[in-house]
């Protein structure tokens, strides 16, 4: 298959159309008892999430026990899908979450993250590193400036070497998140056509962004993304996760993109196999919605933890 023939011949994206849709589906309102439901099945598609530079494994030690008690007033709070750290934290992670690990999952970003800027024996040595540690999820960046000059064999030949690291001794493989940085992608086209790439070449996910680009995350982006899922899922009957990432911090927010999931490719997405909140900030609004429908009153700032 010659992928760049491919890739430029998908038909384009209609802007306007894919704007409009997603304002669409972001006025629908959602009733009491299906906004409950909507907040406990946001808290257990969360990824939550630790990125910085000056993360120690005191913070990791405490995302992890925020992943196991949400809120340590309900025991009914769902937990999150899953904590996501840097690699050399996924130790730390594995061992804080006990035998809990397993049900809440342990991902780790890999192949130079956030800029991708590496050689690829590197990437791969990170990600080898990663899943011998005992990542269950590896969220791999595209290398965007192969990507946007064209060089799309390249960027494809460096996902399937990725998929390869993540193969574990006993011939499983840690899940393969492809991040593909939307916001400097430019376009939609683009956006389609890093879709297409990254599920071609073994993504078990794709993912909109690393958090530290702005825009991250947006519907319409995301909307596109699911729309080549849905196509991948009528062309061969697979089923590819999508996960977007970076700047979803309010409840409200969250709660349009799980309709635009339900809308575009059905709520049997509405699972932490296929479907993901990269966010961290959101989990605290989630909570303190919770508690307002428990109580009737928001409750201060305080009653939640600063991750």
């Amino acid at each position: 298959m010659n992928l760049t023939r491919f890739l430029h011949g998908l038909p384009g994206v209609d802007a306007v159309g894919l704007e409009a849709r997603a304002a669409s589906l972001a006025t629908r309102s959602i009733k009491t008892e299906s906004k409950a439901w909507a907040l406990d099945k946001i808290l257990s598609l969360i990824d939550l999430t630790t990125l910085e530079g000056a993360d120690t494994p005191g913070k990791v030690r405490s995302l992890v026990g925020k992943a196991l008690v949400p809120d340590p007033a309900d025991p009914t709070c769902p937990r999150v899908a899953a904590v996501c750290v840097y690699g050399d934290m996924v130790g730390t992670a594995v061992e804080a979450l006990g035998s809990a690990h397993g049900e809440i999952q342990v991902a780790a970003v890999a192949t130079a993250f956030p800029s991708g800027r590496a050689s690829l024996e590197v990437k791969l040595a990170d990600t080898r590193d990663a899943v011998a540690a005992g990542a269950d999820e590896i969220d791999m960046v595209i290398d965007r400036g192969a990507f946007l000059s064209g060089r799309y064999g390249q960027v494809f030949d460096q996902i399937v070497a990725v998929k390869e690291a993540c193969r574990r001794p006993d011939g499983s493989h840690a899940h393969l998140k492809v991040i593909l940085e939307t916001g400097e992608l430019n376009t939609y086209d683009n956006v389609r056509r890093a879709s297409w790439l990254a599920i071609l070449a073994g993504g078990d996910f794709i993912k909109t962004s690393t958090g530290k680009v702005s825009p991250a995350a947006t519907l319409p982006v995301t909307l596109s993304m699911l729309e080549v899922v849905r196509d991948w899922k009528r062309l061969t009957g697979e089923d590819i996760g999508v996960k977007p990432a970076g700047g979803i911090r309010a409840s409200k927010d969250a709660i349009r993109y799980l309709v635009t999931v339900a809308e575009t490719v059905g709520e049997d997405w509405l699972t932490p196999s296929l479907f993901r909140f990269g966010a961290s900030s959101l989990t605290n609004d989630v909570l303190l919605q919770r508690q307002k429908m428990a109580s009737g009153h928001y409750s201060a700032g305080q009653y939640v933890t600063i991750d």
